[in-house]
C-alpha cells in the first residue's frame, strides 16, 4: 500500500506541474482566438476577388519566409545547447576559415525565398493589377471617386447622380474607380474589397474592385492628410442589382443637384460630414476637377483663419529659450551665420 500511495503521489506532483502548462495552452490558444477574431471585416476577411487574391499573396509570402524563420530559431536553440560552456564534448575550432556547406547553406536558402517571393510579387503585380478589369458576364460599373478635405465625394456618371460619404454598389457586379484628388494626396482603401491606392490632386487612377456578397463594408483614408484625417471614412453597401436599379431611381428623384458652385462648397475644409446624396450630378463635373478647371482646395496647410498651419500638434517654443532681449539677438546672429 505504500508503494502504491508514493506512485499515486508522483502522479499528482506531476499533475501540479503540469497544471501550469496546460493553463499557459489554453490561454494562448484563447489569445490566438482573438487575434482571428480581430480579423472580421479586415483584409483576412476578403469578400471579393481582388481581396482573395491579396489575401493569399500575405499568407504565401508569410510560409515562404516562415521557412527561414522556423529552422533559424530552432538552429539557434541547438547551438547553443550543444556549444554551451559546461559541454566538454564539443569542439573548439579557433582556426576555422571557411566551409563550402556552411557558405551553401547561408546563401541558397536566402536566394531561393528571394526568388518564391519575387514569382509571388510577379504574379501579383500582373493577375491583380488595378488597371485590369475583372473578368465578369455583367457590365461593369463605373464610379467617380473624390477625395475632399475630409470628405469622400462618390459620383454616378452613367446615372448622373452623386453621394457624399456614403457608397452604394450592387453586388456581384464590376466596379471600375476612377479617382482623383480636391487637394493633398489621399489614399482611398476598403479592406475587404482589396486594393488601396492613392489619389492625387491634377491626375486620375484607376481600380477595379468587386463585393461577391451583400453586405455593408467599410471604407476608409489611408494617408494622412490634416486634421480632419481620423473622421474620413465611409460605408459600402453592397445590395442585389434589382435594389440597386431602384436606389438609382430613388436618388433620382430627390431635388439636390450637384454642380459646379455645390462642389466649390463641398471642398470647404469639414469632418464630420453626415451621408449626402444629390439627385442629379452635373456632367463632366469630374474631369473638371482633374484637369484643374475648378480651383483645388484650400488643403491642410491652412485653417479657417488662413495664418497658421492646420496641423497639430503646432510648435512651441522651447522651456530653455532667454527672455533676455540681448542674447536672443546673439541668438539670431549666430542662427544667420
Amino acid at each position: 500500500m505504500q508503494g502504491k500511495g508514493e506512485v499515486q503521489r508522483g502522479t499528482w506532483q506531476r499533475v501540479d506541474r503540469a497544471a501550469p502548462l496546460i493553463a499557459r495552452a489554453v490561454a494562448t490558444l484563447s489569445a490566438a482566438s482573438a487575434v482571428l477574431t480581430g480579423c472580421s471585416g479586415g483584409v483576412f476577411d476578403p469578400q471579393g476577388p481582388i481581396a482573395a487574391g491579396n489575401t493569399k499573396i500575405l499568407l504565401n509570402s508569410l510560409a515562404v519566409m516562415l521557412v527561414i524563420v522556423i529552422p533559424t530559431l530552432i538552429a539557434l536553440l541547438l547551438f547553443a545547447w550543444k556549444f554551451r560552456a559546461t559541454n566538454s564534448q564539443s569542439r573548439y575550432d579557433p582556426e576555422f576559415v571557411y566551409s563550402g556547406r556552411i557558405e551553401l547553406i547561408v546563401w541558397g536558402i536566402p536566394t531561393l525565398t528571394i526568388l518564391f517571393l519575387g514569382g509571388l510579387i510577379y504574379y501579383g503585380s500582373h493577375h491583380l493589377d488595378p488597371r485590369t478589369p475583372i473578368a465578369s458576364d455583367k457590365p461593369q460599373l463605373n464610379v467617380q471617386v473624390v477625395a475632399l478635405d475630409w470628405k469622400w465625394l462618390f459620383i454616378y456618371p452613367d446615372q448622373q447622380v452623386a453621394t457624399v460619404n456614403k457608397l452604394v454598389i450592387p453586388a456581384g457586379v464590376p466596379i471600375h474607380f476612377t479617382l482623383t484628388s480636391a487637394s493633398v494626396m489621399n489614399a482611398f482603401f476598403v479592406p475587404q474589397l482589396g486594393s488601396m491606392i492613392y489619389a492625387m490632386n491634377g491626375m486620375q487612377t484607376d481600380l477595379h474592385l468587386q463585393a461577391d456578397h451583400v453586405g455593408t463594408y467599410y471604407g476608409q483614408s489611408a494617408h494622412f492628410s490634416g486634421d480632419g484625417f481620423s473622421n474620413m471614412h465611409f460605408q459600402v453597401h453592397a445590395i442585389p442589382a434589382q435594389e440597386f436599379d431602384a436606389f438609382i431611381s430613388g436618388l433620382k428623384a430627390e431635388t439636390g443637384v450637384l454642380n459646379a458652385d455645390v462642389y466649390l462648397k463641398l471642398a470647404q475644409q469639414g469632418s464630420d460630414v453626415s451621408a449626402t446624396t444629390f439627385g442629379h450630378a452635373q456632367p463632366g463635373l469630374f474631369d473638371a476637377i482633374v484637369h484643374q478647371a475648378l480651383p483645388p482646395g484650400p488643403g491642410p496647410a491652412d485653417n479657417k483663419a488662413g495664418s497658421k498651419p492646420g496641423i497639430r500638434p503646432e510648435s512651441s517654443p522651447s522651456p530653455t529659450a532667454s527672455a533676455n532681449p540681448a542674447t536672443k539677438q546673439r541668438e539670431e546672429a549666430h542662427n544667420a551665420r
